[in-house]
């Protein structure tokens, strides 16, 4: 038995792996949902996949929840382990995967940006580089869930800016939750306006305009 196979026993054994929605324990070296949470998350079909993995609602709703304003910083692979054989085909032939960014101000209020992480983890399981020096939001927003659709789209315009590094490049935009896609457009307009040869945007969940959401960021 190797080294390796040794530590995770004695993690799982020290830690059990646990359900990133409801916490319910998982077996020895799972990870993500567990048995009962796994049936009720709704993959998108038909062109709603290609803009996110999943629907926003249910397990995966309260996994993200917890991961954006839980300190759960853990639960980006996870996350991320969920959605790489969807987000597979958009990442195809990309030069990079770029995060959707915080303000600097929310970033020291939350103490770190969800949408890296998942762009990291998503990143290493493609194997495309993630790319934090292309895009910066300087323009602080109030939270878009907190907007109707014409606000959200107003809230962020000018938000983003991307640097001249971009010129050339095919990029990925990734973000945790897409609503209106106002965010993920704006942040591509900012890309593009640099000379990005093509700009593309992918989100782990699709929630509604109109839904009720603590995990929303447009």
């Amino acid at each position: 038995m190797s080294l390796t196979v040794l530590l995770r026993g004695l993690v799982d054994l020290l830690a059990p792996p646990r359900c990133i929605a409801c916490d319910g324990a998982l077996e020895p070296g799972g990870e993500g949902l567990c048995e009962i949470c796994a049936p009720l998350v709704e993959p998108l079909g038909g062109a709603g996949a290609t803009v996110a993995a999943f629907e926003h609602g249910g397990p995966l709703a309260d996994a993200v929840r917890q991961f954006k304003y839980a300190g759960r910083s853990e639960l980006a692979r996870p996350l991320a382990l969920l959605m790489v054989d969807r987000a597979r085909s958009a990442a195809a032939g990309v030069d990079a995967i770029v995060p959707v960014p915080l303000h600097a101000a929310r970033l020291r209020s939350r103490g770190y940006d969800q949408a890296s992480l998942l762009a990291g983890e998503l990143a290493r399981l493609v194997g495309v580089p993630r790319r934090l020096d292309l895009l910066d939001r300087v323009r602080a927003t109030p939270p878009q869930v907190t907007l109707d659709r014409v606000g959200r789209i107003r809230n962020v315009e000018g938000a983003f800016v991307a640097s001249p590094r971009a010129r050339g490049l095919s990029l990925l935009v990734l973000d945790d939750v897409r609503t209106t896609g106002s965010t993920l457009a704006d942040a591509s307009r900012a890309l593009l306006a640099v000379g990005a040869r093509r700009v593309q945007s992918f989100a782990l969940t699709l929630a509604s305009p109109d839904a009720s959401l603590a995990a929303s960021s447009g």
